[in-house]
């Protein structure tokens, strides 16, 4: 393996990291900031008849992480594309 080769790999790899850590660092926040440590607060507010902290808690999660691993596959098509790596 080149240099250049292993530099691109080694950026192509960071740049990956660097998403999975937004997107696990937003689902934690809407899990477990959102469902745990805020309920209380956030349980004031109504959504759809259900108090938000519960919704979170239950439904809101689960939807993120839904959400998060469309984002992560269209994310990483992109960064598979820029580097050359995809299927064509």
């Amino acid at each position: 393996m080149t240099s250049d080769n292993k530099n691109k790999a080694q950026t192509y790899w960071r740049a990956n990291v660097k998403l999975m850590m937004i997107l696990l660092t937003i689902w934690f926040i809407v899990s477990f900031v959102f469902g745990v440590l805020l309920v209380d607060q956030l349980n004031t507010i109504r959504l759809g008849g259900y108090k938000l902290g519960f919704w979170f808690a239950q439904q809101g999660s689960i939807y993120t992480f839904v959400i998060l691993i469309f984002v992560y596959a269209k994310k990483m098509k992109a960064l598979d594309k820029q580097y050359g790596l995809d299927d064509q």
